[in-house]
């Protein structure tokens, strides 16, 4: 129960990013007093970034939506719930009745999987809306990791987390848990892990085209050039196959016969010149791997978010699989969550692919969405199912989807739009009514999604620090009002039904995956509960036809077969992204104390790339991609690879009538007006973001 007077100390999670660093937060009459790491929490052991400290900012923040608005004449409204509540239903009900269900679409954002109300209650309202033009920031990230889940296992969310805590060597390609805390791999704390890694011998070895903040705590660096993992992964393989002639697998992962000869053409030689690796350095990398008592390959946005992000997790997989660090200590493991969405879908989520496609590209639906990169153009489109409404819950899409112009472009065609959001931001301003819920401390918190993605087995429940201001909804409330307007009768009475709340769901949920805590323990132990370290979960947990690991899916295989062999004829320079420690999400740039300083949005460029156009250090320069151009300073450095520039996401607040202040005062450059929509995963259709080309002046 929230407090409001007197001094106490609040424990919670912090809900900012994947981490799940414990909070200790002191209050005195309402009013936080510092924000600090919880050193009880036996996940996170006291360590926080920089984000943990804006919490404060974001609940206090005066340019937050705290009533609903509603657009009139250009200008914004404030309304009471009931009137917004009206004009949603009838907007959308008109929209569907006049051009059919899927006249409407749906994005869901990032911050909808850190919300505990959005997580419980945001699926029934979703499905309540019977579209199927569902799109959310899955497609922009991690949905090659589905994928290859999906059909190697047979379910989407059985991604193998590397257990770093225990493991010999870890070999890191595409990613920066010195600055993400994990990604797909929640690490509260994970400089001091990669720190105790290599104080009992252990070694890091980072393979990136940026020498970041995690390449130089390791052991070794070795540049790629950027949207070339997937040559340098098929040669890995290619080498351990040859070196374990007589190796067996055990029996629950399919024989495949056929890995030596779809590999074989991956020799180093024939791979080094595309990838920019000398053969010498990778074949002593597959020597150091095989050599190690254990070994985990983890890559992640960096691979995912490529052309062959979906070949790339498949690798991965692989060579923990040949190596024999698959579903083993040290290696590529499976939690084990109180509250486990595996265990209560079981099959649910298999062979759900490509039951329908995009209008205009004919991209292949997963697990119930479609690939954003498909949305502004198919909102653009005209045919007999045209995207003619939106539907944003916790997104914006303008800054953090591919081609962010095109998109401010279909936006202005909707016929009706509504967000649920708590800022006017480059993508809700297009919005004709807002719904804002009250925000994270205000709330109930649980990881639903990162306590299945952690490094190690723990819950922890966090109760609401504060009570959201008189007449404000939580989320939670907000869909359930929404759902019961919707749904079929009998499902609309049940979300309105009073014991329909976070905390009945949950224990529910916990007593189905096997009842190892409840809502009133996690409460009574507010730093969290240690459940141990990761065990075996295979091949219990494996929900193919077969009953076994399917080695080389035929889809897999298919794209494998198209990989050519050859420098892929690019320009001069190709883009990457980047994540900064006090940033995350675009809404995450309106704390001061987060964007405060010298402006963090620029343009890396390698000296010698500089030297050759004339370039100086923080000189403005003009960078032009095939679908738009942006003016950014340049920070010239040699932790880029020469060939290689790299500007950070989520910034750009430079467009006319968003509202919030700070933000816009340090606006930087929205590097999605240079990512090209039409470069994606063939396979997927996830949004390819590394590699795109582009020009320096």
């Amino acid at each position: 129960m929230a407090k409001s007077k007197g001094s106490f100390t609040h424990y919670r999670t912090c809900n900012l990013c994947e981490a799940m660093c414990g909070l200790e937060i002191a209050v005195e009459d309402g009013v936080i007093q510092s924000i600090k790491g919880d050193k009880e929490d036996p996940f996170s052991k006291g360590y926080i970034c920089p984000k943990a400290t804006g919490l404060q900012d974001i609940h206090k923040d005066p340019d937050r939506l705290r009533k609903p608005v509603k657009k009139v004449d250009g200008d914004w409204v404030e309304i009471s719930w009931k009137e917004a509540f009206d004009l949603v239903e009838k907007g959308i009900k008109d929209l569907q009745k006049k051009y059919g269900d899927d006249s409407l679409a749906v994005y869901q954002g990032n911050p909808n999987v850190h919300s505990l109300g959005a997580m419980l209650f945001g699926p029934n309202f979703i499905r309540s809306l019977k579209t199927k033009n569902r799109f959310s920031a899955t497609s922009v990230d991690q949905l090659p990791h589905h994928y290859a889940s999906q059909f190697m296992i047979g379910h989407m969310s059985m991604i193998p987390i590397p257990d770093i805590n225990r493991t010999d060597l870890f070999l890191c390609l595409g990613a920066n848990p010195m600055v993400s805390n994990g990604s797909l791999m929640s690490a509260g704390g994970l400089p001091q892990k990669i720190k105790d890694l290599r104080a009992r011998g252990g070694k890091v070895i980072v393979v990136d085209p940026r020498r970041t903040e995690t390449a130089d705590k390791s052991d070794q660096h070795i540049f790629i050039r950027p949207g070339t993992d997937v040559y340098l992964l098929a040669s890995m393989i290619n080498l351990i196959l040859a070196e374990n002639k007589n190796s067996t697998l055990p029996d629950h992962f399919e024989k495949s016969n056929e890995l030596k000869s779809l590999f074989g053409r991956f020799t180093p030689e024939n791979t080094s010149d595309i990838t920019g690796v000398g053969e010498e350095t990778l074949k002593e990398l597959v020597s150091d791997f095989t050599g190690a008592e254990s070994a985990v390959c983890y890559g992640r946005m960096g691979l995912s978010t490529q052309e062959h992000g979906v070949l790339c997790q498949w690798m991965i997989n692989l060579i923990n699989i040949l190596t024999d660090n698959f579903d083993k200590p040290g290696g590529a493991m499976f939690p084990s969550p109180a509250f486990d969405p595996v265990a209560m879908s079981g099959r649910g989520t298999y062979k759900k692919y490509n039951r329908w496609q995009s209008a205009v590209r004919k991209l292949p639906e997963f697990g119930g969405e479609l690939p954003v990169a498909a949305m502004a153009e198919d909102i653009l489109a005209e045919g007999e199912t045209p995207i003619k409404g939106l539907l944003t819950v916790a997104g914006n899409p303008v800054l953090s989807t591919p081609n962010g112009t095109q998109l401010e472009e279909a936006l202005e065609k909707v016929e009706f739009m509504v967000s649920i959001d708590i800022y006017l931001n480059e993508t809700t301003k297009h919005a004709d009514v807002i719904l804002p819920p009250a925000t994270g401390l205000e709330n109930d918190h649980y990881d639903v999604v990162f306590h299945s993605l952690a490094i190690h087995n723990h819950a922890k429940y966090s109760e609401a620090l504060f009570e959201p201001l008189e007449g404000a909804m939580r989320d939670w409330e907000i869909f359930k009002k929404l759902t019961s307007r919707f749904a079929k009768q009998s499902l609309a009475e049940k979300a309105q039904a009073p014991f329909m709340n976070p905390k009945t769901i949950m224990d529910g949920g916990f007593k189905r995956s096997g009842g190892k805590v409840t809502v009133k323990k996690l409460i009574e132990n507010p730093h969290g509960v240690d459940l141990g370290p990761h065990e075996p979960q295979l091949p219990e947990k494996i929900f193919t036809d077969s009953g076994k690991v399917d080695l080389a899916p035929s889809l897999f295989v298919e794209g494998l077969n198209k990989l050519k062999l050859e420098k892929e004829a690019k320009g001069d320079l190709v883009l990457i992204g980047r994540r900064l420690l006090r940033s995350n999400n675009s809404w995450m740039h309106n704390s001061e104390r987060l964007v405060k300083g010298p402006q963090k949005c620029t343009l890396l460029i390698h000296p010698e790339d500089a030297k050759s156009r004339s370039i100086e250090h923080q000189q403005e320069v003009e960078v032009t991609s095939r679908v738009g151009s942006v003016k950014i300073k340049a920070e010239i450095s040699d932790e880029i690879m020469k060939g290689v520039v790299s500007i950070p996401h989520g910034w750009g607040h430079n467009r006319k009538g968003t509202r919030w202040k700070i933000a816009e005062d340090h606006a930087g450059v929205s590097i999605n007006d240079l990512t090209d929509d039409q470069f994606i995963d063939p396979v997927s259709g996830n949004a390819a973001f590394s590699g795109v080309s582009v020009e320096v002046k």
